[in-house]
């Protein structure tokens, strides 16, 4: 009363159906991953272009401040009476202008 399994071999076809599956994998990968990464990069590089005078921003390290000028590469940080700092563009991190956008 001994029973003995036996396993199915697997398929032998050309691997078509491997091909398949990884490109199904990186379609899944590239829509839930890659795809928003890319339309979020967009959306801040809009932003930052579309900075200007009066706007007031946070840097990505936490500095407060109001756009005194924008210049191609950087802008003109003013974080209190008479006391301006040159920041990087891709350092400002959000727009704290309008209380709704925080």
């Amino acid at each position: 009363m001994f029973t003995l399994l036996q396993t199915a071999a697997p398929a032998q076809g050309s691997g078509l159906s491997m091909w398949i599956m990884l490109a199904l994998i990186f379609i899944v990968m590239w829509f839930f991953m890659i795809r928003p990464q890319r339309k979020q990069q967009k959306e801040m590089e809009n932003f930052r272009n579309s900075l200007k005078n009066g706007d007031k921003v946070v840097t990505i390290g936490g500095i407060y401040g109001t756009i005194a000028e924008v210049k191609d590469n950087y802008v003109l940080l003013e974080v209190d009476k008479d006391v301006k700092i040159r920041v990087n563009k891709q350092a400002i991190q959000k727009d704290y202008t309008d209380p709704a956008r925080q």
